[in-house]
Order: C-alpha cells, then sequence, then structure tokens
C-alpha cells in the first residue's frame, strides 16, 4: 500500500457519519420521552499495524482487504440489557441507508472463548469528490458487561499473541459466565431499575 491515509480516509468518514446517524437513535427516543436501548455508541478505523497483523494471520493479500476484511471501520453500541440488543437488531434492519451483508449472533452461540456480542456488517455508501464509494462496516451491538470482558480479553489477547495459558483462559472463560449471569440477573430487575433510573432523571431535570 503506497498511501494508507488515502485508502483509510473513505472508512474515517463512514465511521464518523455512522456515528453521528447511531447516536441519533438514541436523540430520538429522548425526543419522544421514551427509554432508549442505546446506552452509548463509540466508532473507529482499525490502525495500519492491525490491518497488517489481520492480513497475515488470515493471509488476505493486499487487493482483497477491502471486501475480505469487513472491520476496518468499527462501531460498537452499548446497551443496559441483552433484550435490548434485540430491538436494536431490528431498528437497524428497518434502516435504508445501509444495506446489510451478514449477521452473527455470539450471545446465542457464543464463541470457545466465551466471548458474546452481537455482529452486522453492512454496505455503507460514503459520498466523496471522485463519487460514491462503498465500503463494509462492522456494527458490534454488546451489553456493557460484555463489553467489560471482550475488552479485558482484547488486552490479553494482543499480550500473548492469541496463545492464552491455560489458568488465563480457564478465568476468562469464568469471566465470561460471570458477565452474562450479571446481564441475566439485571434483566431479572429491569422494570424496578428503569424505573429508579427514571426517578432521578426526573428529579434531576
Amino acid at each position: 500500500m503506497d498511501n494508507w491515509d488515502e485508502f483509510l480516509a473513505p472508512y474515517k468518514q463512514a465511521v464518523e457519519e455512522l456515528k453521528v446517524k447511531l447516536r441519533g437513535i438514541r436523540k430520538q427516543f429522548a425526543i419522544e420521552d421514551d427509554r432508549s436501548p442505546i446506552e452509548f455508541v463509540t466508532g473507529r478505523v482499525k490502525p495500519v499495524p492491525s490491518i497488517l497483523d489481520k492480513m497475515n494471520a488470515k493471509k488476505i493479500p493486499m487487493e482483497r482487504i477491502h471486501c475480505d476484511m469487513q472491520d476496518i471501520a468499527g462501531l460498537r453500541m452499548m446497551c443496559q440489557f441483552v433484550d435490548d440488543i434485540k430491538n436494536v437488531v431490528e431498528i437497524l434492519r428497518k434502516r435504508n441507508d445501509f444495506k446489510i451483508i451478514e449477521e452473527k449472533d455470539y450471545i446465542s452461540h457464543k464463541k470457545p472463548s466465551g466471548y458474546r456480542s452481537y455482529h452486522m456488517v453492512v454496505e455503507y455508501p460514503v459520498q466523496t469528490i471522485h463519487g460514491e464509494k462503498k465500503l463494509l462496516a462492522e456494527i458490534q451491538i454488546r451489553t456493557l458487561a460484555m463489553n467489560f470482558w471482550a475488552t479485558i480479553e482484547h488486552s490479553l489477547n494482543y499480550k500473548y499473541n492469541g496463545d492464552f495459558p491455560e489458568e488465563i483462559q480457564t478465568r476468562l472463560q469464568r469471566a465470561a459466565e460471570a458477565a452474562f449471569r450479571l446481564d441475566e440477573e439485571m434483566s431479572l430487575i429491569r422494570e424496578e431499575i428503569q424505573e429508579a433510573q427514571l426517578f432521578f432523571t426526573k428529579k434531576k431535570e
């Protein structure tokens, strides 16, 4: 790649535009005085060293990274409850400003590591000075507990280069189950939590 800045520019534009649009969903719920299933939205463009590492690991040739690497542009949507994830997925399915290419449910079918999240790969059209350019972006939808576990696991994965010591692997799997049990317990008292949050919000206002 001769010019990574030029290659990644439309991906950066896509992330910024999608962050505004996805955060707009939360604002629309607020305008209608309704509870949003979205806590917050983040986004990033994969750094060049990470792109190169993934290319080598998955044997992706340079000329195919635009179609074989689906997460160069990445968005994360955080939810309080597992049921919120289902609501967010349905909202995204109804949109017509991007095309859903693939969905992966790692909540119902967790990864062997214990990882849970819902992934959507979308094709998003970016308007450039040279015309429209369609890019792939990955949207990950997860609870705060899932995100905490995934962030820790991601850091350890870099430290051990994916080859975790057995004890660390076992503890990570236990932690993943503990995080999921936390989500389940919070779901059981969801109404009480939401009533308390509504009371707090109104009192603050």
